[in-house]
């Protein structure tokens, strides 16, 4: 991983890093107004957070009124998981990435254009929401005293709602040996073939 932190994002997709389009490849189908992707993922993330809360309840109600500190650190640290979120994406491209940034909007990313397999890609997206959110859950699933950790999985899981989207999309949309990159905001897809060249025949 090369890092490169770019600071604040313009708004503007042509500012940010591109790469010339293979000549076969296929965006995904996925919503090409940000506008209407922020609402979804948003909605995705209330969502799976309400889900996620009713067994944190169930589980966790008798341990919550006496454990308000470990509440309040998993709040604030699940608040706080946007810059290590994205920096676990960023460690799963071997090549350039960079990080942005638009804290108005609450919003943080990284982009690299370089190729990735579809189970790289899907590694890439899965990875942070692994490490900070369900495996903190499952941890509170089985020590369900640990209320804190487990608010801070569901904050972290509902929050990697639009990293879901891409999985779901790659899963669907990426054929076998296909390869898939980005370019500014959006993912394309191209069939990738692997050339065989045939050994020399033995003298």
């Amino acid at each position: 991983m090369i890092f490169h932190y770019a600071g604040k994002y313009n708004g503007d997709e042509n500012s940010l890093p591109y790469k010339e389009h293979n000549p076969n490849a296929i965006p995904f189908k996925e919503p090409k107004d940000m506008k209407k992707y922020s609402l979804i993922a948003n909605l995705g993330c209330v969502l799976i957070m309400i889900v996620l809360v009713i067994p944190f309840l169930l589980m966790g109600i008798k341990y919550i009124p006496n454990s308000k500190i470990q509440m309040v650190a998993g709040g604030i640290c699940g608040g706080l998981s946007m810059f290590p979120h994205e920096l676990l994406h960023a460690v799963c491209f071997k090549k350039d990435v960079y990080m942005y940034n638009d804290l108005i909007h609450g919003l943080m990313f990284v982009v690299g254009t370089e190729d990735m397999s579809k189970a790289r890609f899907i590694f890439m997206c899965l990875c942070p929401n692994l490490i900070l959110g369900i495996i903190p859950y499952i941890l509170f699933l089985i020590f369900p005293q640990f209320v804190g950790v487990g608010l801070f999985g569901i904050i972290c899981i509902g929050t990697g709602f639009g990293d879901y989207l891409n999985i779901y999309n790659s899963i669907r949309q990426m054929p076998k040996n296909s390869k898939t990159y980005l370019c500014g905001m959006h993912s394309y897809w191209y069939m990738y073939c692997l050339l065989y060249t045939s050994p020399s025949p033995r003298d």
